[in-house]
């Protein structure tokens, strides 16, 4: 049975897939490799250690079947992993009674973290090198990673190189760098930390500027946009997540390398816009006017080009000269819109 063959088992606000798309960290710290690969346990341990990769692995491996639930809007259902409950690693470690959270960093050139609340993590995260019956790519976090179903696919972490048992909590990487929300739960649909939604005047500022060089490096988040006709068509770069711009005039706008996940674009135009190398994960296009526009090394996991209302009514993109090259994650009803459409040939 494909994902689409029932939604009943998604959360709120998103679309089944059977792919696995990419997301997050693409690459790891250069060397990383299953020979080179250790997992440090440190923080308020009775017993610090590093393990290799085969001493994980020595220990006791079970299998287990999950859904995968993605911030950007995509789930997977029924994927089968392999490895080993955190608890297990844990328990010979002499957690200190003042252990209240765990954070987990990785072997990235970032070192980029996540953190959970050390009862939900012994509950439910797991150490994993397998996925459906295969080794973990690199892409998807080989050699090692963290699962922790029930919570947004962030709090999974690629590559993990340490573990750190804590009395107070300290925000992971997406959380501080990407307003996600700390908690994550898809069930609430916690995606984002509504503490930093964008003020009123911080909207109107963006809206009155004729230069945007000041809200680079800034995360505006679900600014309300609609109808927008920005002084300057140079948006690239900018950071605006969760944001209405429905009906926006930003013909012939450069979005390149710009993120702008989650954000609506219903009934905006368009037209000849630059997405090149933005972050388009979770956007709606439904009803814009993409004529003409260039998407080249975008990522479109849950990017949706139309949608379809439960009265048959479709509202679709316009996509005549679209060109679309080295995307990333479309998702299969979307992929098939666009390819009936001519815009995506392979």
């Amino acid at each position: 049975m494909s994902a689409e063959a029932s939604a009943s088992w998604l959360p709120p606000g998103q679309a089944a897939t059977d792919k696995f798309p990419v997301v997050g960290e693409m690459i790891p710290a250069p060397g990383l490799s299953a020979d080179s690969c250790t997992v440090e346990i440190g923080g308020l341990v009775e017993r610090l250690r590093t393990f290799t990769l085969a001493e994980v692995l020595a220990l006791p491996q079970r299998t287990r079947t999950i859904d995968i639930h993605c911030v950007t809007g995509w789930s997977r259902r029924a994927v089968s992993m392999r490895g080993m409950p955190l608890s297990v690693l844990l328990a010979q470690m002499g957690v200190a009674d003042s252990a209240r959270y765990v954070r987990f960093v990785a072997h990235s050139v970032r070192a980029h973290d996540t953190s959970l609340p050390l009862d939900l993590a012994l509950a439910q995260t797991w150490l994993v090198h397998e996925m459906d019956g295969v080794p973990l790519s690199t892409e998807h976090g080989g050699p090692l990673r963290t699962v922790t179903p029930g919570r947004y696919f962030y709090k999974s972490l690629k590559w993990l190189a340490r573990i750190e048992l804590l009395a107070e909590d300290t925000p992971g990487y997406w959380e501080r760098e990407s307003a996600y929300h700390n908690e994550a739960d898809p069930l609430l649909e916690q995606r984002f930390d509504e503490t930093r939604v964008a003020t009123p005047e911080e909207t109107q500022d963006l809206r009155n500027a004729k230069d945007f060089g000041p809200f680079r490096g800034r995360v505006l988040l679900k600014a309300r946009l609609g109808g927008w006709q920005p002084a300057s068509r140079d948006l690239s770069g900018l950071q605006l997540k969760y944001c209405s711009f429905r009906k926006a005039m930003l013909a012939g706008a450069n979005f390149r390398g710009a993120n702008l996940s989650l954000s609506n674009f219903e009934g905006a135009d368009l037209r000849g816009c630059d997405f090149s190398g933005a972050d388009l994960e979770g956007v709606s296009f439904a009803g814009a006017d993409l004529r003409d526009a260039v998407m080249a090394d975008v990522a479109l996991s849950a990017t949706r080009f139309y949608r379809d209302f439960d009265n048959g009514r479709r509202l679709a993109a316009q996509v005549d000269g679209l060109r679309l090259s080295g995307q990333r994650g479309l998702l299969e009803n979307q992929a098939l819109f666009l390819r009936n459409a001519g815009v995506l040939k392979e």
